[in-house]
């Protein structure tokens, strides 16, 4: 299918999801698209006999759409700059040593603790998997969405120190995931090419040519686009500046074998920040930030489309999805096993508000990337179809139940932290 055909459905497929979310099921629009789009592919699965052309047309389609290149090499790129965009600086520096624990040893913490309790529970249910390929799957599943995470984030009124430490988390704990998912997958595959990883040191140099190589690039291609935005005042031309910086720069990363994502979250936080308020007029400000948010929520749209429609391309076994639900709550239990250290550890530098570690756990998305990664293993492997099934249960459920739920859940703990506020309050 021509590139334009294929853009040219998605987005009336999601137009028409999102219209039919917003007349009958009032939901989160990502949420509401996805769950429309799964409901769609489920129903055209059940017709497969009944009406054969209409599920072998949407399979084909479905077939024609590379999941990972799409969202990898395309979408993410425009939706962690627009996200990194409207973070505050100052409130992400204030939580960074919580957000620097859990996007980095947190990862790694959980990334062990998922792949140790996969290689023992995937053959209760008759998958023999290698200890690697458990440990590739750990690194996948372990990283937040922060496009399912912003998206979430900005209806449920979380406190914002504590809205800052989830965003944060998400921005940059996807750059490291996919860092610890390479040197896994390279190891597991025994074909490292362009990386050459073949021990401990190799990993530790990936690490610092891709995250640190990352965020460097981040920042050049922001102070650069900073200092052009500084000596002109042309709202049409800066906002072509910073669109030429997303693509390029993410391009061009990529070309290095550099973090892209990591690059384009630095870049957007240099952009949002020093550059919101020192290169920009209030005119470029507003129509930066309308471009910016239209870009995030179209982009969104069409994304949680494509998780709701790649169950055609998903080998489904009872097996396979039975194992895929006992893993939400070993994954669930590794994300609060990682939040809870980096509590534990500055709990007696710092106060942190009641319920903390829950709500950290239970707003640990996890969304597109790591589909994105489960696709991303090469389709000879024996271990692909379990680990990917996997990957697409905890996914949905994450979306679905933890999205949905993350608000009440959060109006919880204002409320326990209003509670506690008054109690503390000095007689008047």
């Amino acid at each position: 299918m021509e590139f334009l055909d294929l853009v040219s459905v998605l987005l009336v497929l999601a137009a028409i999801f999102g219209y039919l979310n917003l007349k009958l099921f009032k939901l989160p629009t990502t949420i509401g698209i996805m769950l429309i789009g799964l409901l769609a592919s489920v129903l055209l699965l059940v017709l497969r006999d009944a009406l054969p052309l209409l599920p072998e047309a949407a399979d084909r389609f479905v077939e024609s759409i590379d999941f990972n290149k799409a969202l990898m090499e395309g979408m993410l790129s425009f939706l962690l700059f627009a996200g990194a965009l409207h973070v505050n600086l100052g409130d992400l520096l204030d939580q960074k040593k919580v957000v620097a624990i859990m996007a980095s040893f947190g990862v790694i913490l959980s990334t062990f603790l998922v792949g140790g309790a996969t290689w023992l529970l995937l053959p209760l249910f008759g998958f023999e998997v290698p200890f690697i390929w458990c440990l590739v799957f750990g690194a996948l599943i372990s990283p937040t969405d922060p496009v399912a995470v912003l998206g979430i984030l900005k209806t449920a009124g979380a406190p914002k120190s504590l809205e800052t430490k989830i965003t944060g988390e998400s921005l940059f704990n996807d750059g490291v995931g996919v860092v610890v998912f390479l040197a896994l997958l390279g190891i597991a595959v025994g074909d490292q090419g362009d990386h050459g990883i073949s021990g401990a040191g190799d990993v530790v140099r990936l690490f610092l040519v891709e995250a640190g190589g990352g965020m460097l690039w981040g920042f050049v291609l922001g102070l650069g686009a900073y200092f052009m935005l500084r000596s002109i005042d042309n709202y049409q031309m800066e906002i072509l500046i910073t669109l030429a910086l997303v693509v390029a720069g993410y391009r061009l990363a990529s070309q290095w074998h550099l973090s892209g994502p990591l690059a384009m979250v630095v870049a957007g936080l240099l952009m949002g920040n020093h550059g919101r308020s020192f290169a920009m007029s209030d005119k470029t400000r507003e129509h930066l930030d309308t471009f910016w948010e239209l870009v995030d929520e179209i982009l969104n749209a069409v994304l949680f489309l494509l998780i709701g429609l790649e169950l055609f391309v998903l080998d489904l076994s009872g097996k396979a999805i039975a194992a895929g639900a006992v893993l939400i709550v070993v994954v669930l239990g590794a994300r609060f096993t990682a939040t809870s250290v980096p509590v534990m550890l500055l709990k007696r530098k710092r106060k942190f508000s009641p319920g903390v570690v829950r709500v950290l756990t239970w707003g640990g998305l996890r969304g597109g990337i790591s589909v994105a990664l489960a696709l991303a293993i090469p389709k000879g492997s024996e271990h692909r179809e379990v680990i990917l099934v996997a990957t697409y249960v905890i996914v949905i459920f994450s979306i679905a139940v933890q999205g949905l739920t993350l608000k009440p859940l959060v109006a919880n703990l204002v409320r326990a932290q209003s509670a506690e506020e008054k109690e503390t309050a000095p007689p008047v």
